[in-house]
């Protein structure tokens, strides 16, 4: 069993940055940690993800040169750096431990956190 909290959400405005941080208890990530979002009335898509060990990241092309994943595995935590933020990428996004599968696909990850919301205003 794992445990995942996230934090770092807020309301912004566009072009402004924000970081999110997702700590994981229990045990490691595992394979790779994601991040995903959740518009309202939307599916929830992946934003992005990293492979633990090699630290390979994996972007949504909507976020690619704005958004950074990185990880610090001596506090079993990760990080995504949003810049230049806009109203679009306002969502409850979400950090998941990876199990198996495409990186992509939210149904690889087994544990999820509750969430965090990020709000951009235009």
């Amino acid at each position: 069993q794992v445990q995942l909290v996230e934090s770092g959400g807020g309301l912004v405005q566009a072009g402004d940055s924000l970081r999110l941080s997702c700590t994981a208890s229990g045990r490691t990530f595992g394979s790779a940690a994601g991040w995903f979002r959740q518009a309202p009335g939307k599916e929830r898509e992946f934003v992005s993800a990293i492979r633990w060990r090699m630290g390979s990241a994996y972007y949504a092309d909507s976020v690619k040169a704005r958004f950074t994943i990185s990880r610090d595995a001596a506090k079993n935590t990760v990080f995504l750096q949003m810049n230049n933020l806009k109203p679009e990428d306002t969502a409850v996004y979400y950090c998941a431990a990876h199990s198996s599968g495409s990186y992509v696909d939210s149904s690889s990850y087994t544990y999820w956190g509750q969430g965090t919301q990020v709000t951009v205003s235009s």
